[in-house]
């Protein structure tokens, strides 16, 4: 079946207000921003975000965080970002941290049909005992706390259960996919990408590149086909560095 479709708009138009979403890439490293973009065109509201981060302020998912279409975030890392900071801080937005291991693992079993797991990253803390404030009053009171998790020991070791997680949709961003949906991830971001994209009941990549089918070789294939249901184009011009970091130049001799 050939999951392309014309454009990004295209596969976004169904997404409606408060829909989960699984949105992979780090940073800004292997970002769906060719969907995320689409996606703030249709003005739609409530979302409910699971992503490592929110992206920074004017690019990513901080897109459609300082347009206040966003209403929860499940992540690990809430850096870079200070409007994410503000509407936190502010009541206006809820959000649950979770260790990045456990967050990653949360999502391939959601892809996986596993619907919990014991893990023993965050014993002895507040992921444990509960109290991470998921959202404040105005007024800088707590308003919602993430509760207390269960707590078992395996051979001699405590460890905490944690439940997977399932989207709406998933927004991934592939080097290359074929025709068929079948992907090829470059580098990092090959990191929340190819979990999203299993965990999402209807999963939206966008690709750098096209190919027909067969063109990839089968052990080249990171995400099998058979996740995908839409098909993109990515916007060649989108892509963005968070920090640009360079060497000073070296001094000439003398």
């Amino acid at each position: 079946m050939d999951k392309v479709l014309h454009s990004a708009a295209d596969a976004v138009a169904d997404i409606p207000d408060g829909a989960v979403l699984a949105v992979g890439g780090f940073g800004l490293c292997g970002i769906p921003s060719t969907l995320i973009g689409a996606l703030a065109e249709t003005g739609v509201g409530g979302l409910r975000v699971v992503s490592n981060n929110c992206g920074v302020d004017d690019w990513g998912l901080g897109l459609l965080l300082s347009a206040g279409r966003i209403a929860r975030v499940t992540g690990s890392y809430v850096g870079e970002n200070k409007e994410f900071a503000r509407q936190y801080l502010a009541g206006e937005l809820e959000v649950e941290l979770t260790p990045q291991g456990t967050l990653a693992e949360r999502l391939r079993a959601g892809g996986a049909g596993i619907p919990a797991f014991f893990t023993p990253a965050g014993v002895g803390t507040q992921v444990e005992e509960g109290g991470l404030p998921w959202r404040y009053h105005p007024d800088g009171s707590v308003a919602l706390a993430s509760p207390p998790k269960e707590v078992r020991e395996f051979g001699g070791r405590r460890y905490l259960l944690e439940e997977a997680i399932t989207a709406d949709f998933a927004l991934v961003r592939a080097e290359v996919a074929d025709r068929h949906g079948n992907c090829v991830f470059r580098a990092a971001a090959r990191n929340f990408n190819p979990l999203c994209a299993t965990a999402g009941r209807v999963t939206l990549v966008e690709a750098e590149r096209i190919v027909e089918p067969g063109e990839l070789p089968p052990d080249a294939v990171h995400l099998p086909g058979v996740y995908v249901d839409r098909v993109v184009a990515a916007d060649p011009s989108d892509k963005r560095i968070e920090r640009r970091t360079v060497r000073p130049a070296a001094t000439p001799e003398v």
